[in-house]
């Protein structure tokens, strides 16, 4: 289907009217007393605090075993290049298949890929395990990430998809607190692979949890398995990206930042422990701190898109991030390095909220998971090869001056979109 074809008899919110009256029943209602999203959202914040522990053990496993930065920088391009390429038949596997079960599947598998690493380490180290266990978990990963987009407004409705997207980001980033906290704690006492235990231990919760959440029933038609192919799904979702004007200029910029930003935990770390001589714990510590303000972006977006629109909160967000980036390397005390983290977290969780949103507000029902699929298949396209690129310049000429660059890049990256028609874009955005 073409994007003119998609917009014909769609509400401005992207559903059809019937749709539209439904969604708007449901958001009638505050969000704390929905029980189904209540469900979900424990669910996540489950999900997300075992990751915390997996976004720092893996990275700590290769720097025990190897001491490079370019090899912690490579499995994160590996891992990186597996989700594109799920992404690219992701949207069209979500839009054909019971999206609860899904989700269920995908938590379930990715707790015993999780589960193998801490089992194999008993025996000693095999770091080729991570090459073939992060992959897959990314793979799944992309699935349930293009899945989870999709229920989130058959839970709420479209007039509270932003406060929903907000409030699941804060208390995502509240378990990013804790996570990292505990992540180090544990690193430091028995290993980061029993950490990523942790990890595989909060999968199996969640797909607990999903079991009572109930999702609304797609239409007949939305379920119907009489589509073209995989690739033709693909090029449906980009045919309606590119006739976005909004989401057009997004994907563009949002493949530069990714770009230059997916190898930045790697770096972040990196910089802690080899450039500034400190263990396991304070690594655990800065992600908690950095976490605090990914907790103060996800609990101000809504606010901030209300009062600016949306194109200033976005552009406004990756000025921000650049400049926090620009100054990590520099850092020589943990505190600043905790704070610039902070700063570039927030930001980055107010500008992906919204963009979120966007395509959550704009999309028609049956075509969301194919549009998220191809955004997130254009966007992180190139972004594994920037992390391979930023850690292996990092080894080579140092944190700093490449924090600098790449940095100065993002602020670039957001004054470009002041020439595009994300600037225009205000309170509400023009189809």
């Amino acid at each position: 289907m073409t994007y003119e074809a998609a917009r014909r008899g769609d509400e401005p919110g992207g559903g059809t009217a019937s749709e539209a009256v439904g969604e708007d029943l449901r958001g009638a209602r505050p969000l704390w007393r929905q029980r189904d999203f209540g469900i979900f959202w424990v669910a996540q914040t489950l999900s997300v605090l075992g990751d915390a522990f997996a976004l720092i053990a893996l990275p700590l496993l290769v720097l025990e075993a190897t001491g490079s930065v370019a090899r912690m920088g490579l499995l994160t391009a590996v891992g990186g290049a597996a989700a594109v390429v799920a992404a690219v038949f992701a949207g069209a596997v979500v839009d054909r298949v019971d999206r609860r079960r899904l989700l269920i599947a995908c938590d379930l598998v990715r707790m015993g890929l999780y589960g193998l690493i801490p089992l194999v380490w008993l025996f000693g180290p095999q770091i080729w395990l991570l090459y073939v266990v992060l992959p897959l978990c990314e793979a799944v990963g992309m699935l349930f990430a293009v899945g989870y987009v999709t229920v989130v407004r058959a839970l709420v409705g479209t007039g509270q998809l932003t406060e929903a997207n907000g409030r699941l980001n804060a208390t995502a980033a509240a378990a990013g607190v804790l996570g990292p906290l505990c992540a180090g704690l544990v690193t430091a006492w028995s290993g980061p692979a029993s950490a990523v235990g942790v990890d595989a231990v909060s999968f199996g919760l969640s797909a607990t949890c999903l079991l009572f959440v109930r999702f609304r029933e797609r239409a007949p038609d939305d379920r119907q398995d009489r589509r073209p192919g995989l690739w033709q799904d693909l090029r449906t979702g980009i045919a309606f990206l590119h006739g976005h004007p909004v989401l057009r200029s997004l994907t563009a910029l949002l493949f530069g930042f990714s770009f230059l930003t997916l190898g930045l935990n790697d770096l972040v770390i990196y910089h802690l422990k080899h450039d500034l001589g400190h263990d396991d714990g304070t690594v655990g510590t800065v992600m908690a701190l950095g976490a605090l303000g990914a907790i103060t972006g996800a609990l101000l977006v809504a606010r901030v898109r209300r009062r600016l629109g949306f194109g200033p909160t976005w552009t406004g967000s990756v000025a921000v991030c650049g400049l926090a980036f620009a100054g990590l390397g520099w850092a020589r005390d943990v505190p600043v390095v905790a704070a610039l983290s902070a700063a570039f977290l927030a930001c980055a969780g107010m500008a992906g909220t919204c963009s979120m949103s966007l395509r959550q507000e704009v999309t028609p029902e049956h075509l969301l998971g194919r549009v998220t699929s191809a955004f997130w298949t254009l966007q992180y396209a190139a972004a594994p090869v920037g992390a391979a690129v930023l850690t292996w310049a990092a080894e080579e000429q140092g944190t700093a001056p490449v924090a600098l660059v790449a940095g100065a890049a993002c602020v670039a990256l957001a004054v470009t979109g002041l020439f595009t028609p994300i600037r225009g874009s205000g309170r509400t955005v023009s189809r």
